[in-house]
């Protein structure tokens, strides 16, 4: 049984702090956007992206990462205490991001960079997700050593105690999500871009939303819902009705999206 006594503070100077879950989003978006230039030149060099206009692409991304991520979760998980203590906006350090709504900063961002860039939307938001999963995994283990979005009760011996929460053993969910939606699914993605012979253009973007939306669906089996929210309905979290709204979204897109370039290809 492993008892939780990871400082989530690297370096503490005083009047400055160097933390993990700060440490994992550069380190995420960084990592994740040069192994995107890699995937274009391997795998979309026939699109002809100019790579020097692609670099501009980093500063939309990390804003759509960032406003989008921190006004999902105000939004979705905590309107109240954000309405009530709006300077706490500010404060990204304690965390409390939503990956949903960081999706949706993302490809409004994609959406006005590609547009201003005469760059092809489906086939930059293709490559985007491809990369995605490398930050998720990050992200995740940040929240484990924050002691964050811990698992339900186990009497399993692979069960953590987080004792800034209780002295019960509880399932890292953290980790389960930092496999299932990090490693399986950038593993799986990457998997059908090598492999599969013809790929139509915003088919990985479908296969994203809904892989990761399965994968986010089994992991909130495990992982404690937020206090100030609870369970919804039948002891389903918001987490899970969120995710399946973007399985459903993630269907038709795919089917719309192939059958339009179905059309195309055939007119």
């Amino acid at each position: 049984m492993y008892i939780h006594n990871l400082d989530p503070i690297i370096i503490n100077f005083g009047f400055l702090e160097i933390r993990w879950y700060s440490l994992a989003y550069i380190f995420g978006i960084f990592l994740g956007f040069y192994y995107a230039k890699y995937l274009i030149k391997k795998f979309w060099y026939k699109e002809n992206i100019n790579v020097q206009v692609l670099d501009n692409f980093l500063i939309y991304l990390i804003l759509g990462i960032i406003l989008g991520g921190r006004l999902g979760y105000i939004l979705f998980y905590n309107f109240n205490y954000y309405y009530q203590n709006p300077l706490e906006i500010l404060f990204l350090w304690r965390g409390g991001m939503s990956f949903h709504g960081g999706v949706i900063g993302v490809l409004i961002a994609s959406l006005i960079f590609a547009k201003k860039n005469n760059v092809k939307i489906l086939v930059l938001t293709d490559i985007v997700v491809c990369a995605t999963p490398i930050g998720i995994f990050l992200g995740r283990i940040a929240n484990f050593i924050n002691g964050e979005l811990y698992g339900k009760k186990t009497f399993s011996d692979y069960g953590v105690i987080f004792p800034k929460i209780d002295m019960e053993p509880r399932h890292p969910s953290q980790l389960y999500e930092a496999i299932l939606e990090g490693l399986i699914l950038f593993f799986l993605l990457n998997i059908i871009l090598k492999f599969k012979k013809k790929l139509f253009n915003g088919e990985l973007s479908c296969y994203f939303l809904i892989f990761y939306s399965i994968f986010r669906i089994i992991s909130e089996l495990f992982r404690e819902p937020d206090k100030h929210i609870g369970y919804i309905i039948f002891n389903i979290s918001l987490g899970t009705i969120i995710s399946f709204s973007f399985l459903i979204f993630g269907i038709i897109a795919f089917k719309i999206i192939k059958n339009e370039s179905f059309r195309k290809t055939n007119l």
